[in-house]
């Protein structure tokens, strides 16, 4: 491992360089969860930062136990990159801009087959949540229309079938209140106490996570799908990866759990690593199979660029300078389509820390090759007054 690692106690690591800023109570929550009955090692990334309890972009490795709580609420939460057709010398952003009305009401009836035949290809069986399907939700998920910037990696460009002329989607998004239904019945059942193998309810979880994790999957192959027909446009997936969730995992020659809360598997092919509405996103690939050992990072890396600033406080900060008029614009001259004012704030790029320096922590560990800059064209949250 290179010099952005840092051993914070016997089974706590922290993927990031001394100059990498991290809040102090995150680095706490961090120490206090290795200290969860059954917790074998802890993996902080370079984006970590304080949730409620417990720390966002970490990964937890547990031996007979699994904690839902750490999994949190947005099970199956991650990222999907969608090659489009649309050429980017073709694109007007102030008419893009205007092409999303109805992009969050829920699908109509002419959805319907495909729902139900990816449903049916997917195993979902549940039907109570389809209404909120191809819906992003609020908190920091998004729609985004990229281009690519810069190519580092052309050849690894060419195997995904990326085209450097044409717009790129990125979507962000998770199991909305599915998962938050799945969260809520174990914290009552359990609070926050896991599970063991042998607990009856285990299975049970696992069967009801796992359903959410591809529900949350569909959820972003939908969101791309009608992001798409809304600029009449074509498209398809060329890479999707969950941060959110719970796996079986054999690290240390032990067999055992791994949570991943906000961290981006390193063991899936190539993932995008995005910054905020107003920074570069980073398309990498993981360089597993140079490791010797990857428990260190427990086989994960980091999920975007990580909050500096809480929400609610955002505007406290932002207000004096920015009018809410002037948010719309980012510094890289992409557009916003927020309705909400308050998360027009808390989303704002001044919130999170530039990513950059979250990638360059992640090539000096040795876990990544970056491959491609990708720069925000327009970026979509909401038009109103989103639900998360």
């Amino acid at each position: 491992m290179g010099k952005s690692v840092q051993k914070i106690t016997e089974n706590v690591s922290l993927i990031a360089s001394a100059n990498t800023w991290i809040e102090g109570l995150a680095i706490q929550q961090l120490i206090k969860t290795s200290t969860l009955t059954g917790m074998h090692r802890v993996a902080g990334m370079p984006d970590l930062h304080p949730g409620r309890g417990y720390p966002i972009g970490a990964a937890f490795f547990t031996t007979n136990k699994i904690y839902p709580a750490l999994v949190g609420n947005d099970i199956g939460c991650g990222m999907a990159l969608w090659q489009t057709s649309k050429a980017v010398s073709k694109v007007n952003i102030d008419k893009l801009a205007k092409k999303f009305e109805h992009i969050e009401h829920p699908l109509d009836e002419s959805w319907s087959p495909i729902i139900n035949t990816r449903k049916a290809e997917k195993g979902i069986t549940i039907n109570a949540f389809d209404h909120a399907l191809g819906t992003i939700g609020g908190g920091n998920h998004f729609a985004e229309f990229q281009a690519i910037e810069h190519v580092y990696d052309q050849t690894a460009l060419t195997e995904l079938g990326l085209n450097e002329k044409h717009l790129q989607l990125l979507v962000h998004s998770g199991s909305r209140g599915l998962g938050q239904s799945i969260l809520v019945n174990h914290i009552t059942a359990h609070n926050h106490d896991g599970l063991t193998e042998m607990d009856e309810d285990f299975l049970d979880y696992m069967n009801k996570h796992n359903e959410a994790v591809r529900w949350a999957e569909l959820n972003r192959e939908l969101i791309a799908k009608r992001f798409l027909e809304a600029i009449r446009t074509n498209g398809y997936c060329t890479l999707d990866v969950n941060h959110n969730l719970v796996s079986p995992k054999v690290i240390d020659e032990q067999a055992g759990w791994l949570h991943r809360k906000g961290a981006t598997p390193s063991d899936n092919g190539y993932v995008v690593i995005p910054g905020s509405r107003g920074d570069y996103s980073y398309l990498v690939k993981p360089l597993i199979n140079k490791h010797e050992n990857m428990s260190t990072s427990l086989f994960s890396l980091a999920h975007g660029a990580g909050r500096k600033w809480k929400r609610g406080e955002c505007h406290s900060r932002l207000g004096h300078k920015y009018k809410r008029e002037d948010l719309y614009r980012t510094a890289l001259g992409s557009r916003v389509v927020c309705g909400n004012k308050a998360l027009l704030y808390d989303e704002a790029p001044q919130a999170y820390k530039k990513c950059e320096t979250v990638i360059s922590d992640m090539v000096d560990a040795g876990l990544i090759d970056v491959v491609a800059k990708l720069r925000p064209v327009l970026t979509f949250k909401t038009n109103g007054n989103c639900s998360s």
